[in-house]
């Protein structure tokens, strides 16, 4: 743990000069508080994602500050409700809510509360209807949502199928499917001009006449790569599947039958999809409604990327995450100060709504109409080892029973007393609330278990309520170094029974899991399970435990390990269902990573030869500054187009220049055999080193993307992205983990959700 009170000890206890609602300033001294301690990851995190910065992208606040910001600018909204003279005491409370890591808000509130852009919720649904002003109004709507910091969510299931009719130009439509690129490419767009990333969730319903198609849609990782999919699945398309019969197509023009499917055809198509490459996922669209808050406001047809949080048209949500590795002591769950974070967060939360600058106007109405929160988790698999249980186990689903049943009520509790003392929220009145026995609620919803990746980091505990990743593991930091680090309590309990050693630690840390290490106890082998040491079964279970007592959805990844059947697949999702799961995401190990092959003998493919190279070559040569030196990048061709690149550093010698002359000679062999350029530009383009620079507006991360750059600019072939591998984070290069239907990197806080 690194201890960074002493950084800025003297900051806290400054004047502090607030502007509450009545624009008066009013001056507070705020007491010195306890040093906040971060991991050395967290610090990582933090400063690269979440502190201010300066035009040359150096940090100017340190964490403490970044909790005060944050603190100060969510404790505004008791001035509306309690008085000026509340937000201080507020922000105090909120700003030891934040910096003990009892709770953590979602990425958004933390970037951008107190600061000039202020969209602080995370989750958004946007409509889209058939026509064309509707999905391109959605497209642009979505453009402004991923620009705040948001993700998206979008059902396409209104969209008229492929090949009906057009009657305005008597043409044929394209169909969901087509349009979903015409998103998808927008997001990318959006992306390349800013440091967020845009996530958007896809949803078609099973009914769907282009669902054939929509499950399929992704089989090629090179598609849609701004995009998770799932499945709307119904009632009676799950019935249809148990009692093997057909059931009916629904164009969304017409509203009448198109075509019968059977079920159980339709069904082991998306299994066998999701066992390739983990998509499509599914949602289980009646159960969501049937918890609908609000069934007179509308339906429920989406949710937002990682599906967590099923949401109304133009709805958003804010979200955070309450820390339960720190809310044990001494083998005991201390519900007392559970309850304490409970209240003080939905507090908080509630407070979002109220100074959020949303985007859009409709957002900002249909919010404030409903006015719902996801209150949730993180560090449950913490608290399980805390407490001597392992995952896989009853002890372990009685548990997150427990212990989200009573999240669930003191939420309850907590958002009515804010209601009898600010209103209840707008649309109350046809609620699911409307009645004697609850006079009295603020918020639709108040549960909701997201994915915490880069928050977790933060808070130094494992992921949401998944399994701990891996009890020892090595950290690439700067100039390639490693560090070796040990799950805290691991390290305790081994260094107390004596079989600690860093050899042990580094081989666990190869291998991953610690089940077949007999020098270890079997008792602490049983209790320090990580991802895969659990089987699918226990991973549903545990996510059923949770759902039954949260309002919203559960979002979580059903690891699967790479031998797993598509069988395997076809049970966890039937289990799911059984136990009241919202949705599901499964993912099996590997399966981004290479082509699946449907045929049992090896597959042979031409080899080829180089084409010789000619006596004369014409090119061009182009200085461009790496993070190494300045790089000079040769381009000659002959009569069939490019046939070789040479690339040579300003100084001379050492690895870096062996590695330049490696990858030219490796670009000229492939340039001869044939290898069109844009393929190799894909290939090299984006590979980061630890010394990125600029040059003319542009991020040079590596030798390898510059030469890419050059390439890209005299073969005119515009190419902007390239895709992320699955295996690996595309910003730092460390293996990336699939958890909470998201994809995190613990080592830099890379998400693809956020």
């Amino acid at each position: 743990m690194t201890d960074l009170g002493q950084s800025s000890a003297k900051e806290p206890s400054k004047p502090r000069s607030l502007t509450g609602s009545s624009g008066k300033k009013r001056m507070a001294l705020v007491r010195r508080e306890p040093p906040l301690r971060l991991t050395a990851n967290a610090l990582v995190v933090l400063k690269k994602r979440y502190l201010r910065k300066d035009e040359r992208n150096k940090p100017i606040e340190t964490p403490e500050e970044l909790f005060w910001r944050v603190a100060r600018a969510i404790a505004e909204a008791d001035a509306f409700f309690e008085g000026p003279e509340k937000v201080e005491e507020t922000a105090e409370r909120f700003y030891r809510l934040m910096v003990s890591l009892d709770f953590m808000p979602n990425s958004p509130t933390l970037m951008n509360a107190g600061r000039p852009l202020g969209q602080l919720s995370a989750c958004f649904v946007l409509p889209v209807d058939d026509s064309i002003d509707s999905i391109f109004e959605a497209i642009k709507h979505a453009a402004m949502i991923h620009k705040s910091g948001g993700g998206t969510g979008f059902s396409f299931s209104r969209i008229r199928p492929e090949k009906d009719k057009v009657l305005s130009t008597q043409g044929v439509a394209s169909g969901p499917v087509s349009f979903m690129t015409v998103f998808d490419t927008a997001t990318e767009t959006v992306k390349q001009g800013g440091t967020r990333r845009g996530a958007n969730m896809g949803i078609l319903r099973i009914d769907h006449p282009d669902i054939e198609r929509f499950i399929t849609c992704k089989t090629d990782n090179d598609r849609l790569n701004n995009f998770n999919i799932s499945v709307a699945v119904t009632d009676a398309f799950m019935e249809a599947v148990q009692k093997d019969e057909a059931y009916d197509l629904i164009n969304p023009r017409t509203m009448e039958p198109v075509k019968r499917l059977p079920a159980r055809e339709v069904f082991d198509k998306i299994v066998q999809s999701a066992w390739k490459n983990g998509e499509p996922g599914i949602i289980f669209l009646d159960a969501m409604n049937r918890d609908n808050p609000t069934p007179l406001v509308g339906r429920i047809e989406s949710t937002n990327p990682c599906g967590e949080q099923p949401l109304l048209p133009y709805e958003s949500c804010n979200l955070g995450s309450i820390n339960l590795a720190n809310m044990v002591d001494d083998g005991r769950i201390v519900y007392p100060h559970l309850k304490e974070v409970v209240w003080e967060a939905v507090h908080f939360l509630d407070n979002v709504i109220e100074v959020n600058r949303y985007p859009l106007s409709k957002i900002e109405e249909m919010t404030r109409g409903n006015r719902k929160i996801g209150l949730g988790v993180m560090g449950f698999a913490d608290l399980l080892i805390a407490l001597r249980i392992p995952y896989n186990s009853e002890e372990a689903v009685q548990t997150a029973d427990d212990i989200m049943s009573f999240i669930q009520r003191e939420s309850k509790a907590a958002s009515a007393k804010l209601g009898e003392s600010r209103g209840n929220f707008l649309n109350y009145t046809g609620s699911i609330y409307d009645r004697p026995e609850t006079p009295f609620m603020r918020n639709a919803t108040t549960t909701t278990i997201a994915p915490t990746g880069t928050i977790s980091i933060i808070a130094g505990c494992s992921s949401g309520i998944e399994p701990v990743f891996a009890i020892s593991f090595v950290r690439k930091v700067l100039d390639n170094q490693e560090l070796l680090e040990v799950h805290p309590i691991f390290e305790k309990i081994s260094r107390e029974k004596g079989f600690y050693s860093e050899s042990l630690m580094k081989k666990i840390a190869e291998k991953g899991s610690i089940g077949d290490f007999e020098e270890i106890p079997e008792d602490v082998r049983r209790v320090f399970v990580v991802s895969h040491d659990v089987s699918p079964e226990w991973h549903i279970r545990i996510q059923g435990a949770f759902q039954r007592h949260t309002d919203n959805a559960v979002s979580k990844t059903i690891n699967f390990p790479n031998n797993a059947t598509p069988q395997d697949v076809h049970d966890a999702y039937l289990l799911a269902y059984s136990l009241g799961c919202k949705g599901l995401t499964i993912y099996r190990d590997g399966s981004r990573d290479v082509q699946v092959l449907n045929i049992q003998r090896k597959p042979q493919y031409p080899q080829v030869e180089p084409r010789p190279r000619p006596d004369r070559t014409t090119g061009v040569t182009e200085r461009i500054n790496t993070g190494c030196g300045k790089l000079y990048v040769t381009i000659n061709s002959d009569e069939y187009g490019f046939c070789e690149v040479f690339a040579q550093m300003g100084k001379a010698g050492g690895c870096a220049y062996s590695q330049i002359e490696a990858t030219s000679r490796l670009i000229s062999l492939a340039l001869r055999s044939g290898v069109k350029v844009e393929s190799i530009i894909k290939q090299l383009m984006g590979i980061r080193c630890p010394s990125p620079v600029w040059q003319n507006g542009t991020q040079v991360v590596s030798c390898s993307d510059a030469i890419a750059q050059v390439l890209n600019h005299y073969a005119d072939a515009n190419i902007t992205t390239v895709k992320d591998e699955m295996g690996a984070c595309p910003d730092c290069g460390a293996a990336v983990e699939h958890e909470g239907g998201c994809i995190v990197c613990r080592s830099c806080g890379f998400s693809r959700c956020s």
